[in-house]
């Protein structure tokens, strides 16, 4: 036992970066575990980390020898060594280490870099490696690890969480700031594609360099210039507060932002004069269970605590500021105690067998594979939760859990306060006891996230058209209309400065979306539609009007109204039809009843056909008459007559009423089909320069050739269709409705609307305000404020209504029925007084015959 105390104290002496403590060596035993510790950048003075992990290391180890724990007799003992960083470095002692003892097992590393190599040496030799801080997600992998497991929960776990944080509030995008190494790459890797599958977005990416400790681009130019203000900052403690100062520095912490850290930072380091801008900052750490109300084994924590207190009591800080990876790192040694207990109780004296190699790579442990699958099935309650091990996996299965620290106000400065918990599964919670939420700011309501317009002067241009932008003359000019209703809209909303600004007259809405692009106009607002190729050059919004295009034709009439249009449902042929029909039928009626109906007996021959010809006229019209029929042959003729009438009449009154109570335009066009088939003439088409239908109509009806007539604005349109110039235009719905409706009455829209499409605010590439622009529109339309602007200037109507169906049939359309009918009421009086002649005559005879002359006066009186 002698030799090999010996060469571990030769070697201790040599190697200076492992740690000489007053912890004791006892039995002085060959049989180790190698724990790997993160020293500070450029200096052998261990850290806060490292002092607890590695204290709660040999508190592990000297408890097991209390607890009598022994492999083939003997006790385990620790070597603990500090590493730098540097993956050769802590690779070199943990190979002195296998090569001068029996290595069982390694507890760390504390990096993710030095994880990967540390992992891989483990494999080679069989031994299994535990860490208690590596987080990469990558070494979740067992196939590329098959000797690596972990404590600590995964970043898989932190994506998780940070994205359930995200909901909570309500957020959607963040920029994220990482150091260049496996931690800060594969860990926002991991982030990124959790907030992927959830809808979020990271609109930055910001790397610091750990080599020169430097960002590789403007830290303050990205952050003002991002849509976003919630900042992820993904790096390890020491490059921390480095980050936050230069943050401070540059004005980019509080208010304006709200700052969420992966670890926790020392405030000491900071300037009291920047407590302000660092109240409201969130960390999100990896916690024990004891933390979040969970299950743990407080016996072997107080235990643990115990011992560490009997033999380095300087260093022990109080049972609530040991650092939540110093439990993980118990646990990571605990497992290994267990798991070569049990080998050994199956495996009795030949459980530490080696292949004897003295060479650290060369070296084997012979029963690796029994070792690995106890650690895979092993399952006991630890100091920082229930710990659980698969071979799918180098995750525990159980135990990850989270808190939210958030930076308050204190009575001495500022600090950390925990203000949410989270357990996996499961979602965020208040944290017990805890306070409310201090926001940057020293704000009580959580932030959106996004940047804000408030205050911020926006330079929005508008184009004269009608109903969206109506400039009316005088001293000053006096913008009116949707659009700049719109605009107030979203000032009272967003609380910006407008500063609208109407373009020429000669400006196209083509020139409009480049004006944007080229920093003229914030954005622009009106009846723009969007493009494929416009969202080449600029961004939109949310839509402000649902659009489509259709075509706009003058209207055009029939000729007067034709008085004989009530003969017009049966054709000539027909009537002629429908004439012989009913004097034949009179002609045998007349025949069958002349000599059995009463009706008819003791008349002439002309009186009974004239009784016939009504008869059947009034069967024929639905009307009947005031005789009976007495043969069974009329009877039969009646029938006949009744069903010539119920189709007759049904499709008189049919036709009749299709033809006359409809005043009917003659379009010459039908729709969008009959340009598309030539039926208009290329230069009889007007479309307006620099707009939307241009593209239609090259894309869908000439093939690329731009043989329009051009229009260059609205009016030019509307006169050149009621000059004849022109025999059809495109033109927006929305605005062809309120022209037709009212002020070119004479103007119509015709045909199905196409190329549907909408209105969005057009605004420059990547604008940072343009997610809280899109949120407020689409709580306009929720809350109804942009239906009742669209009501208020579109759906008025001033013009007559010529479509549909009128209620009124023209007086003129029933010239003729009427003159018929002044036809038969003068030949009804003539043969009314053709009868009464001989009355008449008598009459007036009678008035004649009784008039006196006497003799004496010699006149004549008369008597009437």
């Amino acid at each position: 036992m002698l030799l090999p105390f010996i060469s571990y104290f030769i070697f201790s002496q040599i190697n200076f970066k492992y740690i000489k403590t007053e912890w004791p060596i006892a039995n002085l035993s060959n049989i180790k575990i190698l724990g790997l510790f993160l020293d500070a950048d450029n200096t052998t003075e261990p850290t806060e980390l490292s002092i607890h992990t590695r204290a709660m290391f040999q508190s592990a180890i000297i408890l097991s020898q209390k607890y009598n724990i022994s492999m083939q007799s003997q006790y385990l003992e620790w070597q603990s060594a500090q590493t730098d960083g540097n993956i050769m470095n802590a690779l070199s002692d943990t190979c002195q280490c296998a090569s001068s003892s029996i290595l069982l097992g390694i507890v760390g590393p504390t990096l993710s870099n030095e994880a990967q190599q540390i992992a891989n040496f483990g494999e080679r030799i069989g031994l299994p490696v535990i860490s208690y801080s590596a987080t990469d997600p990558q070494l979740s992998d067992r196939n590329s690890y098959p000797t690596f497991y972990r404590t600590v929960p995964s970043d898989n776990e932190a994506a998780v969480a940070l994205v359930k944080l995200f909901l909570k509030f309500n957020w959607t995008s963040c920029v994220v700031v990482y150091q260049n190494d496996l931690f800060g790459t594969n860990g926002v890797n991991a982030i990124n594609n959790a907030f992927i599958n959830q809808g979020l977005a990271i609109f930055k990416f910001i790397v610091f360099d750990i080599a020169t400790l430097t960002f590789r681009e403007d830290l303050k130019s990205s952050l003002v210039n991002s849509p976003t203000r919630i900042v992820i900052l993904w790096v390890s403690v020491s490059y921390a507060s480095l980050i936050i100062q230069n943050a401070l520095d540059n004005g980019v912490l509080g208010p304006k932002f709200t700052w969420i850290s992966s670890t926790s930072i020392s405030l000491t380091s900071f300037n009291s004069i920047y407590y302000p801008n660092l109240i409201g900052m969130l960390t999100v750490e990896p916690v024990t269970g004891s933390v979040v109300g969970a299950t743990i084994n407080q016996t072997l924590l107080n235990a643990a605590y115990d011992v560490w207190k009997e033999y380095e009591p300087e260093t022990f800080p109080s049972s609530v500021k040991v650092n939540p990876y110093a439990l993980f790192a118990f646990d990571a040694t605990w497992v290994l105690i267990q798991s070569l207990e049990q080998l050994c109780s199956q495996m009795n004296h030949s459980c530490l067998t080696t292949n004897g190699s003295s060479y650290c790579f060369d070296r084997y442990f012979v029963h690796s594979n029994q070792l690995l699958n106890i650690i895979n099935s092993i399952k006991f309650l630890g100091i920082s939760g229930p710990i659980k091990f698969t071979s799918n996996s180098t995750d525990r299965m159980d135990g990850s859990y989270y808190y939210v620290q958030n930076i308050q106000s204190t009575s001495t400065g500022i600090g950390f306060a925990p203000v949410l918990e989270y357990s996996d599964p499961g979602d965020w919670s208040t944290y017990p006891g805890s306070n409310v939420i201090v926001w940057p700011g020293n704000s009580l309501i959580s932030p959106t996230g996004r940047v804000l317009l408030d205050s911020v002067t926006v330079r929005i241009g508008v184009i004269a058209a009608p109903v969206y932008t109506i400039v009316n003359g005088g001293s000053t000019t006096n913008l009116t209309g949707y659009a700049i209703d719109l605009i107030e809209l979203l000032r009272s909303q967003l609380n910006f400065i407008p500063n609208i600004q109407l373009a020429s007259d000669n400006q196209t809405y083509a020139g409009l979306i480049q004006a944007v692009a080229d920093g003229v106009y914030d954005m622009v607002v009106g009846d723009v539609t969007v493009t494929a190729a416009r969202r080449e050059l600029v961004d939109f919004s949310n839509s402000i009007f649902d659009n489509a295009l259709q075509l706009m034709v003058r209207k055009t009439y029939t000729s007067a109204p034709d008085p004989l249009s009530f003969l017009k449902p049966f054709s000539l042929k027909l009537w002629i039809t429908f004439l012989f029909s009913w004097v034949f039928a009179s002609v045998l009626f007349c025949f069958f009843e002349r000599d059995e109906n009463d009706i008819l007996a003791n008349r002439t021959f002309f009186s009974q056909i004239a009784m016939s010809l009504w008869y059947c006229l009034g069967h024929c019209i639905g009307h009947g008459v005031d005789f009976h029929v007495r043969t069974s042959s009329g009877r039969l003729l009646t029938a006949a007559l009744y069903m010539l009438s119920l189709v007759l009449l049904a499709s008189y009154t049919a036709n009749l009423a299709s033809d006359l109570t409809i005043l009917k335009t003659q379009n010459i066009l039908s729709g969008i089909d009959d340009l598309k088939n030539g039926k208009i003439p290329p230069n009889r088409i007007g479309i307006r320069v620099g707009t939307a239908a241009v593209d239609y109509y090259l894309k869908e009806i000439s093939n690329g050739n731009p043989n329009y007539y051009p229009l260059y604005s609205l009016q030019q349109g509307y006169d050149a269709l009621l000059n004849d110039i022109i025999d059809v235009t495109f033109t927006d719905i929305g605005l062809g409705e309120y022209e037709t409706n009212n002020v070119y009455c004479n103007l119509t829209l015709i045909g199905d609307s196409f190329d549907a499409g909408i209105f969005g605010i057009a605004v420059s590439k990547n604008w940072i305000y343009t997610e809280e622009l899109d949120v407020t529109i689409l709580s306009l339309g929720e809350t109804g404020l942009l239906n009742n602007l669209q009501i208020k200037w579109f759906q008025t109507k001033i013009c007559p209504d010529t479509s549909g169906v009128p209620t009124e049939i023209e007086l003129e359309s029933m010239g003729g029925l009427f003159a018929t009918f002044a036809f038969v009421i003068l030949l009804s009086l003539i043969l009314f007084i053709w009868k009464k002649k001989t009355f008449f005559i008598q009459r007036l005879k009678k008035k004649f015959t009784s008039c006196e002359r006497p003799v004496e006066t010699n006149t004549i009186s008369c008597k009437i």
